[in-house]
């Protein structure tokens, strides 16, 4: 089909042959060039970068911090009120992102909030980059995990006791000042921990209320207590891909707004802040 840019296109090139003397067809040129390019027909000369900083790039490339590694998660939410969204796995190659994989996502009841000022029990998925400190689970480490995998005992905890020193620590056989009504015994959820990710959420260094026990792990029956959770298996195609040395972390956020995944850095800020 013959379109108006066909058409315009033609022009150029008709004004190009009838041009008179090298002068007049070399401004033509320059002007038929940018023309054709203006209106998206011309080829970009080689070695020029497509999409870099602008909206058509690859999500890592657009954002304030992806951690520092050349292994990236995203799992992005359409806004802070959602309880769905996407994860997706990248890798860093010849100095571009590609992406390696992609699965559905779900998040916390509670949708997202801004991970520097979350507070526990609110069942929230904290924004931020994070690392991911190890993986673990009630089932045996997929074929070709890399990363240190712990697997769940029947006395394996996860303290969430905001009075106890293990707190957001995971603890073999439940200390004195950790009372099991605020932690979860691990093997007590066999599915979502089926296979599991530490996500470094208020780990480092604690700050008490803010949360405990942020995890990416399977799907359970519906939206997470705050965690990440992905299909089972997708989970097993992280574990799979994840590389300890090239530093993987896991950045959490929405596609607009404070909280976008353009936006957040690591330890739970933004670059709005």
């Amino acid at each position: 089909m013959r379109t108006a840019r066909t058409a315009r296109s033609t022009r150029i090139a008709r004004g190009l042959r009838t041009a008179r003397g090298p002068r007049t067809a070399r401004a033509l040129a320059v002007l038929a060039a940018a023309t054709l390019l203006a209106l998206g027909t011309g080829t970009p000369a080689a070695g020029t970068v497509h999409g870099a900083g602008t909206a058509d790039a690859p999500l890592p490339e657009r954002m304030a911090d992806t951690g520092g590694g050349s292994q990236l998660l995203t799992a992005e939410a359409p806004g802070t009120g959602s309880t769905t969204g996407r994860l997706t796995w990248w890798d860093r190659r010849d100095g571009r992102w590609v992406a390696a994989g992609s699965a559905a996502a779900r998040f916390g009841a509670g949708g997202l909030t801004e991970g520097a000022g979350r507070r526990q029990g609110t069942s929230t998925t904290p924004t931020g980059v994070y690392a991911l400190p190890y993986a673990f689970g009630t089932a045996p480490a997929p074929a070709g995990t890399a990363y240190s995998y712990r697997p769940v005992t029947g006395a394996s905890w996860w303290c969430q006791d905001n009075a106890s020193r293990d707190y957001n620590r995971w603890v073999e056989g439940l200390p004195a000042d950790c009372r099991a009504a605020e932690s979860e015994r691990l093997a007590d959820y066999g599915t979502q921990y089926s296979h599991a990710m530490v996500v470094g959420f208020n780990y480092d260094r604690p700050v008490r209320g803010r949360g405990a026990g942020i995890f990416l792990h399977v799907d359970g029956a519906g939206a997470t207590a705050g965690c990440v959770s992905v299909p089972a298996d997708a989970m097993r195609a992280v574990l799979a891909w994840a590389d300890p040395a090239r530093a993987p972390h896991l950045a959490i956020g929405t596609a607009d707004g404070p909280t976008a995944l353009t936006a957040v850095t690591r330890f739970g800020g933004t670059t709005k802040d």
